[in-house]
């Protein structure tokens, strides 16, 4: 029986299409290779019974801002979806105990900011500011499809607006990098340590063009909408999105994993998957996939040459490492004031942001890696057993290959092996236990997950990336994947490509997923 639209990949830009899709009554089928849905999104016992982890993607907070929410959130919310918030989104904490805590309260971050550096604060309702004054503009361009009518009406209404001058200066501010953006902006080292990991999370550096905008844009939204965790785990958004497309008349399958994409005169007609079933699409294959998967197993031969060559120099960014601790209690930070923070950057500043950085790009294993510490039992007390909590910690800047240790002090072989992996947690563990008192006598249990575990879990985290490429500035916007790409078509008739490998990129926001949605319906 052929479907309406077959989509291949069940993160959250597949769900997000599947639901919009199907909610308009078109028939659809949801394909995922792996035996669990929700790609990134994964919730599991990682560490001990009942003890619920959020093992890779964790913060909703560009869902919860963005237009897939809008248009489908009441509906998962019927289905069981539901946020947990804090008001203190993020903090800063240094190696000398000092810290900055940014609430989602302008006028005390004003206050507060002030308060370690002259101006400081002036200059962060500044910079938020910036984003609000120019909103229509950066997020017509940062949610919309690029190559359309709509965004060249944008485009022409805000040269009239500011004078073509004006608008040319406009993105030439916008291109700026965060280290000069915080080193001439901000006093303080704590604000500017604030800030400066934020780049990472975005595929960036502090160094990258764009990565001012980007951290202006990302203070905004916690300032804004805080850094919202699912009650629950995120497996429940999983299950929401699971149940609203079947309420709906659509198909979800797991364990079906995609061979092929059937191609015949041109176009995208079905999909072959594992095992020779053939599974036909009358208006549309849609691939949530990255790049080297579409035009590689996928298309293979059927792939233009132009597509090809494409992917093979397309840039991967750095891998990302997550560990994950069951404790006896909740974490008592020697600096106080964290205790309710969502999401905690154990860093210097810019120098050591740079540092680590450069070091995992090098294929090195970061002398002192850049950690994000969440603390989702403080948020969602369901996660885990009354009166013991759980630590979630990413390093962003973690080396896709291993080709050394930067310390000097860990062997290494080439590869992520376990050895490798749990000597690097070893070294994460000993900077938090610097800032927690009692750590290692609270720990029940622990497990790391090196860029390989995350990519054995999800093939299309190449080398364990997990924002779908590099996202510097020649793979962004309108070159995101390749320069040439015009929204997500292929140049196959009906076969579309989503992800965070297409714009506008990574993250949770489900943006690919449903501008493309809203073009087929």
């Amino acid at each position: 029986m052929a479907r309406d639209h077959v989509i291949i990949g069940s993160g959250i830009n597949g769900l997000v299409a599947a639901a919009m899709l199907s909610q308009q009554g078109a028939s659809v089928l949801l394909l995922e290779r792996e035996e669990r849905l929700g790609g990134c999104m994964m919730s599991s016992e990682a560490t001990l019974p009942g003890f619920t982890h959020d093992v890779m993607a964790a913060t909703f907070v560009l869902f919860l801002t963005g237009p897939a929410y809008a248009e489908l959130g009441q509906d998962l919310a019927r289905h069981g979806l539901e946020f947990c918030h804090s008001p203190h989104p993020t903090a800063a904490l240094r190696p000398d105990g000092s810290s900055v805590v940014l609430s989602t309260d302008r006028a005390a971050n004003v206050v507060a900011f002030n308060a370690l550096a002259a101006g400081d604060g002036d200059r962060h309702a500044a910079d938020v500011g910036s984003i609000e004054a120019n909103a229509q503009l950066l997020f017509g361009l940062l949610g919309g499809q690029l190559w359309s009518f709509a965004t060249a009406k944008l485009l022409a209404r805000e040269a009239w607006r500011r004078g073509l001058r004006g608008l040319v200066d406009y993105f030439g501010a916008a291109l700026a990098p965060a280290r000069g953006w915080l080193e001439a902006g901000y006093a303080s080292p704590q604000i500017q340590a604030l800030y400066a990991p934020w780049t990472l999370h975005c595929g960036l550096s502090p160094e990258d063009t764009y990565s001012a905008q980007m951290g202006k844009v990302v203070a905004f939204a916690l300032e804004a909408a805080g850094a919202p965790i699912v009650k629950g785990g995120a497996g429940k958004a999983v299950a929401a999105f699971r149940a609203l497309i079947e309420e709906n008349g659509g198909e979800v399958r797991t364990g079906a994993d995609v061979e092929r994409i059937v191609v015949r005169g041109g176009r995208a007609v079905g999909v072959r998957l594992a095992g020779g079933q053939e599974i036909e699409a009358a208006k549309s294959v849609i691939a949530s996939v990255a790049p080297g998967q579409l035009y590689g197993r996928l298309l293979s031969s059927d792939a233009p040459a132009p597509a090809r060559e494409a992917t093979r120099v397309y840039r991967h960014g750095r891998g990302d490492f997550q560990l994950h601790y069951a404790l006896d209690r909740a974490p008592r930070w020697r600096t106080s004031g964290l205790e309710q923070v969502a999401l905690i950057h154990l860093t210097e500043g810019i120098d050591a942001v740079s540092k680590s950085h450069n070091e995992a790009t090098r294929g090195m294993l970061p002398e002192t890696p850049t950690l994000c510490v969440g603390q989702p039992a403080a948020l969602d007390p369901s996660r885990c057993p009354e009166g013991k909590a759980i630590l979630w910690i990413q390093v962003p800047d973690a080396p896709r290959a291993v080709k050394g240790d930067a310390a000097g002090k860990i062997a290494t072989q080439d590869t992520w092996d376990e050895v490798t992996r749990e000597a690097f947690a070893d070294r994460i563990e000993a900077i938090l236990a610097n800032h927690i008192e009692g750590f290692r006598d609270t720990v029940l249990a622990r497990r790391a997950y090196s860029p390989a575990d995350l990519e054995a879990m999800n093939v299309n985290l190449v080398g364990g990336d997990p924002y779908g490429g590099a996202c510097t500035i020649d793979q962004f916007f309108v070159w995101r994947p390749f320069p040439g790409s015009v929204n997500y078509r292929t140049a196959v008739q009906s076969l579309y490509h989503i992800g965070a490998s297409t714009h506008p990129g990574p993250g949770l926001g489900g943006g690919s997923g449903f501008l493309v949605s809203k073009e087929l319906r």
